[in-house]
C-alpha cells in the first residue's frame, strides 16, 4: 500500500526521451509518489506555475529550452527541489558543476540500457529521498559578503592543515571558501568533496579560475604547500606521508571497500597517523550518512581543532550531525562562521 506521506509528495519528470521517461515514472509511483511529466524546459516552467511540485528530475540536453537554462528560471521564478539525471552529467562535468552552483542538490547519469537501469534504480530512490528533506530555503546559492571578512594574511606563521570533509551540497560551499581565500593564505588546504573520478578535475579548474589561491586535483607525491587547495582525486582516498622534510599526497584504492571514494574518514584517519595534529584544523560539512565523523573523532582526541557544520546551515545535516553526536567537533557553527574561522586560523593575537 503507498506511502501517504510519499502520495502527497509531487515529482515532475522533464526528459525528452519517451523511455526514460516512463521507467522513472514507474519507478517513482513504485516507491508511493504523485508523477507528472514534461518533454522539454519550456513545457516543465509552464507546468510548474500551474501547480507546486516537491521535486523536479531534469534532463540537461532537451530541445526547445535546455535543462540548464530551465534550472536557472526555476530557481529565479519559482524555487524548487531539482535532481539532475542526464548523460551529461558524466559526458560534460562542467555542465553538472554549472547546475550545482544554480541550485540543483545532486546529479546521477542517466541510464543507457535496461541493464544500467536495474543497477541505478537503488541510488535514484536514496537521492529523491535525500532531496526532498532539503529544506527551500537551501535552494538559491549563499554567497558570502566578501566585505564582512578579515582576509588579511599575517608573515611569519608556521604553516598548518585545513582539511575540510563534504557531500551532498558540498560543491557551492566549497567554491565559497576558495574564492574567500587571500593570496597568501599561510596555510595547505585539502578538500574531500564525494564526487566521481570524471569530475574532480575540472572541479579543482573551475575552482582555481575563481580564486586568489592555487586550486589542484591531488596526485601522488604533490607537495602540501602555503595557498595551495589540493581537491581529492575522484576514484582514490586522499592519504599523506613525510617525504624528507616535507608532508605530500599519496592516491590509494579503496581497499576498505567505503562506499565512499574519495571518503573523508581515509582523509582524516590519515593525517591523525602522518599530520603534526596540533597543527590541523578539521572541517566536516554537509552531507548525507557518517563519513567522516570517526576520523574527526579521531582527529580531536589527538589535538586537533574540529568544527562541524550546524543544522541551520546544512543542506543535508547527516555529516556533520553524526561528527557532533560522536563527540568529534570542538564547536558547531554556521557555514558563514566557519569561513571566518579558516580564515582566523593560525593569526597571532
Amino acid at each position: 500500500m503507498p506511502d501517504s506521506k510519499k502520495s502527497r509528495k509531487k515529482i515532475l519528470v522533464v526528459d525528452d526521451s519517451a523511455v526514460i521517461r516512463r521507467y522513472l515514472i514507474s519507478l517513482f509511483q513504485k516507491h508511493g509518489y504523485s508523477v507528472d511529466f514534461a518533454k522539454n524546459g519550456r513545457e516543465a516552467l509552464q507546468k510548474l506555475k500551474q501547480e507546486r511540485f516537491s521535486l523536479v528530475t531534469l534532463d540537461i540536453e532537451m530541445p526547445v529550452l535546455d535543462g540548464i537554462e530551465t534550472l536557472r528560471a526555476i530557481m529565479e521564478e519559482r524555487p524548487t527541489r531539482v535532481l539532475m539525471i542526464s548523460s551529461y552529467v558524466k559526458d560534460n562535468s562542467d555542465l553538472t558543476l554549472e547546475a550545482l552552483k544554480l541550485g540543483a542538490i545532486d546529479y546521477i547519469p542517466k541510464p543507457k540500457s535496461s541493464l544500467e537501469i536495474a543497477k541505478v534504480s537503488d541510488e535514484i530512490i536514496r537521492k529523491v529521498e535525500t532531496a526532498l528533506n532539503v529544506l527551500p530555503r537551501f535552494l538559491q546559492n549563499r554567497e558570502i559578503d566578501f566585505k564582512s571578512l578579515d582576509r588579511t594574511v599575517e608573515e611569519n606563521i608556521e604553516m598548518g592543515f585545513v582539511l575540510i570533509g563534504a557531500s551532498t551540497g558540498g560543491p557551492r560551499l566549497i567554491e565559497q571558501i576558495c574564492k574567500a581565500l587571500p593570496e597568501g593564505y599561510p596555510h595547505s588546504v585539502c578538500v574531500v568533496q564525494h564526487m566521481p573520478a570524471e569530475f574532480t578535475g575540472n572541479f579543482a579548474r573551475r575552482l582555481n579560475a575563481l580564486s586568489s589561491v592555487e586550486v589542484v586535483e591531488a596526485s601522488e607525491g604533490m607537495a602540501l604547500q602555503r595557498g595551495r587547495v589540493i581537491i581529492a582525486k575522484g576514484g582514490k582516498h586522499l592519504h599523506f606521508r613525510k617525504k624528507l622534510k616535507q608532508y605530500v599526497v599519496t592516491l590509494k584504492s579503496n581497499l576498505q571497500e567505503r562506499y565512499f571514494v574519495p571518503s573523508v574518514d581515509e582523509m582524516f584517519f590519515s593525517a591523525a597517523d602522518v599530520l603534526p595534529t596540533a597543527e590541523i584544523l578539521a572541517i566536516e560539512l554537509t552531507g548525507i550518512g557518517d563519513d567522516g565523523a570517526d576520523g574527526m573523532v579521531k582527529l580531536r582526541n589527538k589535538g586537533a581543532y574540529t568544527i562541524a557544520e550546524s543544522e541551520k546551515t546544512a543542506v543535508v545535516y547527516g555529516m556533520p550531525k553524526e561528527a557532533a553526536l560522536r563527540g568529534g567537533a570542538d564547536r558547531v557553527l554556521d557555514f558563514g562562521d566557519i569561513v571566518k574561522e579558516i580564515l582566523a586560523y593560525g593569526k597571532t593575537g
